[in-house]
C-alpha cells in the first residue's frame, strides 16, 4: 500500500515541526512548506492525498487561497484549515454550515493546538482509512 502524502503548510516553524512529527508518527509521509508561495510551488509538482493549511500566513487568508487552488486543481483532495484566528483576533470563527464550508473550500476547520489523537481521527475520516 502506498504511503499517503500530507502537505502541511504553516509559517510558524514550531507548529510546522509539531504537525510534521504527528503526521509521521501516524504513518503518513509529511511534505512541509512554510509559506503560501512555497505551498503553491509544491502543489504544481505533486498531488497530495490531504492538505493541512494554516489560515493566516503572508496574507490573512492564505489558507483560504490555498484551499481554493487545491480544490480547483484536485477536487478530491481533502483540506483541513487549522488556525488560531479566534485566539489572535478575539473574533469567533467557526464555520458550521455546509455553505460555510463550501465558501471556504475546506473540508474541516480546526483551532490550533490540535491534539495528535484528534488530528489522527480527522485525517483517517477524510482519507477513509
Amino acid at each position: 500500500m502506498d504511503t499517503k502524502k500530507i502537505l502541511l503548510v504553516d509559517d510558524d516553524s514550531d507548529i510546522l515541526f509539531q504537525m510534521e512529527t504527528y503526521v509521521k508518527q501516524m504513518g503518513f509521509e509529511a511534505i512541509t512548506a512554510d509559506s503560501q508561495k512555497e505551498a503553491e510551488e509544491k502543489l504544481s509538482q505533486m498531488k497530495p492525498d490531504l492538505c493541512i493549511f494554516d489560515l493566516m500566513m503572508e496574507n490573512k487568508d492564505s489558507g483560504f487561497i490555498l484551499s481554493y487552488k487545491v480544490k480547483k486543481q484536485y477536487p478530491d483532495v481533502p483540506v483541513i484549515i487549522v488556525s488560531a484566528v479566534t485566539a489572535e483576533t478575539g473574533m469567533n470563527f467557526s464555520p458550521e454550515t455546509d455553505s460555510d464550508h463550501n465558501w471556504m473550500k475546506a473540508d474541516l476547520f480546526m483551532e490550533k493546538n490540535v491534539r495528535a489523537d484528534q488530528l489522527h481521527r480527522e485525517i483517517n475520516k477524510l482519507l477513509k482509512v
